[in-house]
């Protein structure tokens, strides 16, 4: 542990950060000599070329350019995702065993237990033992932990509780676990098959959807007539072909997005975003200054207003709709009928669900790395709040099984939300709909952050930064739906040198989120650079009174302290930080330095892979899927450099020259080769089948 005084200068000199101090300071005792770095980096690009298939195709196309004259080929990309990693291979239906014959019990025939007459599997449980390989060494942490495995003669671990070919069950145990399941929001047959047969009920979305239209709309001819007045009061001149558009400033952003515009990118913001009204000049100058008497006492806008603003489309449609009218709504969007108890017992903003957001650690949402088991591993060291990795609204929407695992809620998960993002505002009601109704959570998060090519190419994720509109919209009717907090997620811009957060967060206030986080970096920024904290404390202050949360190079408790000393913000989340060193939080909330140790960091990963087997099974399948995310977080974890052999505290963004750790161990886990990943995997889960190969999903070029 350090001392205060030099905890006390750590601190005062953190603003002054150099971005180029990219080399982490470590003592000359543990820094590897040159001829040893050498050697070491062409043993690990040996062994990185030999993984990578791109890597190979790579290097073949750079020696044909030397004897040919062909144009050059592309400088491969340094981030992004690898897209030809080797991939889970899995066995045939036929060599599978049935899953009805899993926890087969003493006396029971295996194959009258099968209720499909024409399933596929097999159900010769004798032969799949005779030919099952040996059990890995250690205890079955399902059987001790329940009392029975669901993976029955399957498990690889099941030495305890297989017996005489059967699986076994400890009753007692069982008993106090049975009733009450430890994760909740699975997906039931039942739904997926409504979701994916279209019959589930979405009458209250499609309701939300209209009334978020109209209060659109109404904000709109409002701000329009105000601005209006206004002009007419300062100059005297008619008002020529106004737009009702969602832009933020018109200003560099828009010149750099008309392309995207043209493109048809936004084209499913629909009718109430970027529509133009085409009017004749004394048309709108006689709806601007009449506009206020068009609105009546209940605050909805007479037919002959909604018509005047009503864009040409949308006209037709209405058109359309009068041809074949709907029989729940009128064409102004309002319900046909008695009133229904939600109209008559509506939930005001201050009679939902309140969270106590202030001073708390908020574990970030993690793609692929976020998983349930790495989140239980942060709520044993401290984190607050937990949020799911980001699932797609649509996928949601039609039952996928694999979306739906992504929500998926441990019981220890106290203060946990779901991160869900979409480009549609009709598909994003929906969707919280349908999570308000089947799933347990507290709080609803929009990813409005994401940077991935094939979400922003759709209108979804950062791309709704530049889609005001369609994202007032999706909040609206969002709120709607839900009895939980909504929150918002976003990045400082698109573009690095056009930074926009703050204006959207000043309109976000207006339609009651509960929470607006800032990642200080753009989307075109990536990981490149530090994160940008002023501007964080900016958009703090344009939040006021909504709390807000920066997120972006926290590593350690003293990067805490200091961006919550220089900004105003009401908590941080924490995302690369608790990836590269889960017991940051510990850390903060101790505040101290925490010199861990291998023999430390060795059992953490063993409760990594006991969630895994927990949570992904303890057969074949679910070791080698607990082994795959578990190498995912070895490319993280290996970052981390002990305190001890510091000479100053780790910044996140600072890569090591090649060490030795204090033992063994310690040094196995500083390698960046993946080939000493899959080692410390076999120490955990046993050998790797044959021709096993790893190449990280995520492929940075920061640190």
């Amino acid at each position: 542990m350090r001392s205060n005084a030099l905890h006390e200068c750590t601190i005062i000199t953190m603003s002054h950060i150099d971005i180029q101090d990219v080399v982490a300071h470590i003592k000359p005792e543990y820094v590897l000599p040159v001829e040893r770095q050498s050697e070491g980096q062409n043993q690990s690009s040996t062994k990185a070329a030999t993984l990578s298939e791109e890597g190979q195709t790579a290097v073949r196309d750079h020696a044909s350019e030397e004897t040919t004259l062909e144009p050059p080929v592309k400088k491969q990309k340094l981030s992004g995702m690898n897209k030809k990693r080797p991939k889970l291979v899995k066995a045939p239906k036929n060599e599978k065993l049935c899953r009805s014959v899993w926890c087969v019990k003493l006396g029971e025939d295996p194959r009258s237990l099968c209720p499909n007459p024409n399933c596929e599997f097999s159900h010769d449980a004798a032969a799949f033992l005779a030919a099952k390989p040996p059990d890995l060494e250690g205890e079955c942490h399902n059987f001790h932990t329940f009392g029975f495995c669901s993976y029955g003669i399957m498990c690889r671990y099941g030495g305890e509780h297989i017996e005489s070919g059967c699986n076994k069950i400890n009753e007692e145990l069982w008993a106090k676990h049975k009733d009450s399941p430890t994760v909740v929001n699975s997906l039931t047959k039942e739904l997926q098959v409504s979701l994916r047969k279209r019959t589930y009920n979405f009458s209250k979305a499609k309701k939300y959807l209209h009334e978020a239209q109209l209060e659109l709309r109404k904000g709109r001819a409002e701000a329009k007539g105000s601005e209006n007045r206004d002009a007419n009061n300062t100059e005297k001149q008619s008002v020529n072909g106004n737009l009702l558009n969602d832009n933020i400033n018109e200003s560099e952003y828009d010149k750099k997005e008309s392309l995207e515009r043209k493109a048809g990118l936004n084209s499913s913001d629909g009718n109430v975003d970027g529509s133009v009204l085409s009017k004749d000049d004394s048309k709108s100058e006689m709806n601007q200054l009449n506009l206020q008497e068009n609105i009546d006492s209940t605050g909805n806008f007479s037919n002959h207003m909604e018509k005047e603003l009503r864009p040409k489309d949308t006209e037709q449609k209405m058109n359309e709709a009068k041809a074949d009218p709907d029989p729940t709504y009128r064409e102004d969007g309002k319900p046909v009928g008695p009133a229904s108890e939600e109209d008559i017992i509506k939930l005001l903003s201050r009679e939902k669900k309140k969270i106590i957001w202030h001073d708390k650690l908020y574990l970030a949402p993690l793609t692929t790395l976020g998983n349930l088991p790495f989140r239980r591993v942060c709520k044993e060291y401290g984190a607050d709040i937990t949020c799911s990795e980001m699932a797609m609204a649509s996928c949601l929407l039609q039952g996928s099984q694999s979306e739906w695992a992504l929500v998926k809620r441990h019981e220890t998960e106290t203060s946990f939300g779901i991160q869900v993002c979409g480009n549609n505002p009709e598909v994003m009601i929906k969707c919280s709909q349908l999570l308000e109704e089947m799933v347990d959570f507290d709080f609803l998060d929009i990813n409005m952050g994401c940077p991935l090519d094939f979400v922003y190419k759709q209108g979804g994720g950062s791309a709704l930064m530049r889609r005001v509109g369609c994202l007032e919209q999706m909040v609206r009717g969002m709120i709607m739906s839900l009895s939980r907090p909504l929150t918002l997620k976003m990045r400082t811009a698109i573009y690095q040198n056009t930074k926009v957060a703050h204006n959207i967060i000043t309109k976000a206030k207006l339609w009651d989120v509960s929470l607006v986080t800032v990642h200080g970096r753009s989307r075109e920024q990536r990981y490149l650079k530090l994160a940008d904290w002023d501007y964080i404390d900016q958009c703090a202050e344009a939040a006021d009174p909504v709390p807000l949360f920066g997120n972006g190079d926290v590593l350690s408790f003293e990067d805490y302290n200091n961006f919550r000393e220089r900004s105003k913000v009401a908590g941080v989340m924490i995302g690369r930080g608790a990836l590269i060193k889960p017991w940051v939080f510990t850390e903060i909330k101790e505040q101290r330095h925490w010199d861990i140790s291998s023999a430390e960091r060795f059992n953490m990963l063993k409760l990594f892979v006991k969630y895994g087997l927990e949570h992904w099974g303890s057969d074949n399948e679910g070791i080698e899927k607990t082994r795959r995310f578990l190498l995912e977080w070895l490319s993280f974890l290996h970052r981390y450099i002990p305190v001890g052999l510091l000479e100053s505290t780790q910044r996140l963004n600072q890569r090591p020259p090649a060490y030795q750790g204090r033992d063994h161990l310690e040094t196995l886990m500083a390698s960046r080769a993946s080939s000493d990943w899959i080692k410390i995997s076999e120490m955990l889960l046993g050998p790797t089948p044959p021709d096993f190969k790893f190449l990280p999903k995520h492929r940075a070029n920061s640190y």
